[in-house]
């Protein structure tokens, strides 16, 4: 994540949230929104920067790498312009992130596809493109085999393998991509594999890349650098067999975690590349070109909800604040608490940080079900009807990607810039959506259907 001032993007966070109780945003009942959800975009260039300065610094120049910023973490084009200004590219893993990213005007060579269940058009589209992608079995390879020469030479897409090296899950197993029997890429260290992937390779020149992804949010350092050791091994022998460099590029994907215990930012891409020169030091001789696919650790720490305390009450002599912010912005929390625990700050309702003597009490969502639960006896100064609650570090996969539960709406997203005057300006990224929109995706003009 960004080598960022972890003082000044708090300083920044506690005047965006007054602000947007004084500009309407949201705020009180009748008057404002009951939640919205808010972008730090100092913050997301300064983690951009940090990405490519981390990388530049340690490859010699003139290396090839794109950083591709995976849009399923952030799905907002306004995001991904903003990072295709910073100089990222994105990577995408279905038909409608590759719509969002071709609105956000992010060029075909700086697109990487990645799915496991591509569909034959959307292979063709790729190639015709001239967009990145790599295979994920052996039934999609005969696909590519059919269309490769199909394909408009002038595109010369770029097409790679992915290779599950099979070294273990991280602390998350639902997040751990490099486990025996993940759903991912070709299983390296199956029986004959290897020598399978070798032959497969030296059978089609037109396979130039190879790509690993050992997981994210859970998993150690460590354990991704063995991966990417192991990517660029598999890279060193096609290439030794070949009598030539087959393989000039290395997709080592993303994955570094996110700390949501505090503001600080840590591990740093700084602290990841030297993890991978530890590990891997021939990564970064300039042999090979590479490519990045970051997601959660460039969003994660820019991303404030921000939600109205609509009542409080007492249950079994625990103290609970109902809040417009549930489920549908912290699904991961709700259902799966131990492992996506997230922090709570409380503002009163004029926008300042609450304070008091802390009380144990539950923070709760709108959602009708009873795990609908942000944090759970946690110990903050006692909240009122009005106040607000903030949930930081939510910049990706969590308000980005809303959850429909009880047909609740999608939250405005809104970016803040802060002046050097203190002034906060915001920025629609999304609209909140409108109840008649809901209607709609629902079915509404063809009521009458089933009849």
């Amino acid at each position: 994540m960004a080598d960022m001032d972890t003082e000044g993007a708090a300083a920044r966070r506690d005047l965006a949230v007054r602000a947007a109780v004084e500009q309407g945003l949201v705020g009180g009942a009748g008057t404002a929104e009951p939640l919205t959800c808010l972008l730090d975009t100092a913050g997301i260039r300064a983690s951009a920067a940090a990405l490519t300065g981390a990388f530049a610094a340690a490859l010699p120049p003139g290396t090839p790498v794109l950083h591709a910023f995976a849009v399923k973490a952030a799905p907002l084009v306004p995001v991904l312009r903003l990072l295709s200004d910073a100089g990222l590219g994105c990577e995408v893993a279905s038909p409608g992130e590759l719509a969002l990213a071709r609105a956000a005007g992010v060029p075909a060579g700086r697109t990487v596809l990645d799915s496991p269940a591509k569909t034959v058009a959307e292979l063709r589209e790729a190639l015709e493109l001239g967009i990145a992608l790599n295979a994920d079995n052996p039934q999609e390879l005969a696909r590519l085999d059919a269309l490769v020469g199909r394909a408009p030479a002038s595109t010369a897409a770029p097409v790679g393998l992915r290779i599950n090296p099979q070294t273990g899950a991280g602390a998350i197993d639902a997040l751990s991509t490099a486990t025996t029997t993940s759903k991912f890429g070709f299983a390296l260290r199956d029986p004959g594999a290897r020598e399978w992937l070798v032959r497969a390779c030296l059978d089609r020149p037109w396979l130039t890349r190879l790509h690993i992804h050992s997981g994210s949010q859970g998993v150690p350092l460590v354990l991704i650098a063995e991966g990417v050791r192991e990517l660029h091994a598999l890279a060193e022998e096609i290439n030794a067999a070949a009598g030539r460099r087959r393989i000039d590029t290395l997709d080592i994907g993303g994955g570094l975690p996110v700390n949501f215990a505090s503001d600080e930012a840590t591990p740093t891409f700084a602290q990841y590349v030297a993890a991978l020169r530890e590990a891997v030091p021939a990564l970064f001789d300039g042999s090979y070109g590479l490519v990045t696919e970051f997601g959660r650790s460039l969003l994660a720490k820019h991303g404030l909800v921000l939600a109205r305390v609509e009542y409080t009450k007492t249950s079994g002599s625990r103290p609970i604040a109902l809040t417009h912010a549930g489920v549908q912005v912290a699904t991961r929390t709700a259902y799966a608490p131990a492992a996506w625990p997230v922090r709570i700050l409380p503002y009163d309702a004029k926008g300042a940080p609450r304070t008091g003597d802390p009380v144990a009490q539950d923070i709760a969502g709108p959602a009708c079900f009873a795990g609908d639960l942000l944090a759970v006896a946690r110990e903050l100064p006692r909240l009122a009807p009005g106040d607000l609650i903030g949930v930081p570090d939510t910049g990706a996969y969590f308000f980005t990607a809303h959850y429909g539960y009880n047909s609740l709406p999608r939250p405005a997203v809104h970016g803040f810039t802060v002046t050097d005057a203190g002034e906060v300006r915001f920025r629609l990224v999304r609209p909140a959506q409108d109840v008649s929109e809901i209607v709609s995706e629902a079915g509404g003009d063809l009521r009458d259907a089933l009849l």
